[in-house]
């Protein structure tokens, strides 16, 4: 299936969920009586602050990056020669993003990963802010824009997670 026709049906399948008042998550967390299943398990609590509170919290450049969708320098990162076990966290809320395992050099100048530590971390969104349409992706927990993702991936997923160093922390294990 097509990358973006996904999308753009998710998109629209959630502004139906939305019109309807009706969460697609909650619905579908219900078992017939009435106690929720473990879909809710995975939920993430969204963390949500003021403007202000965001630039008390974040350098300037991590506060262009993560709240106004900005990108850093190629090659700028230290985070490209990081070559050690860990996990690569939101810089904004320390929701694990990425995997150290994931991380590959794609030779673009930013850090690299083939697939998310965990598909509920990350939101993903159409992103029409230059003349081709990518793929925004986000933290899912504070939504800070971390980097977009591309279908010209390694195996096993063909993805390639472009993600801007300033928006990640890394942890060493």
């Amino acid at each position: 299936m097509n990358r973006r026709y996904f999308l753009s049906s998710s998109i629209a399948l959630g502004a139906l969920a939305a019109v309807s008042r009706l969460s697609l998550v909650n619905a579908a967390s219900f078992l017939a009586d009435g106690k929720r299943s473990k879909a809710t398990s995975k939920r993430i609590k969204k963390v949500i602050k003021t403007d202000a509170e965001w630039k008390r919290i974040l350098t300037r450049e991590q506060y262009n990056v993560t709240r106004q969708k900005g990108t850093e320098a190629p090659f700028s990162s230290p985070l490209n020669d990081i070559h050690e076990q860990g996990i690569f966290e939101c810089v904004a809320c320390e929701l694990p993003l990425f995997s150290s395992k994931a991380k590959f050099d794609s030779g673009t100048g930013w850090p690299s990963f083939y697939e998310p530590i965990a598909k509920e971390n990350v939101r993903e969104q159409v992103d029409n802010s230059l003349s081709e349409t990518r793929t925004e992706v986000l933290c899912a927990r504070c939504d800070s824009h971390a980097g977009h993702v591309f279908e010209d991936g390694p195996k096993p997923t063909g993805l390639r997670y472009c993600m801007n160093g300033v928006a990640l922390k890394f942890v060493k294990s």
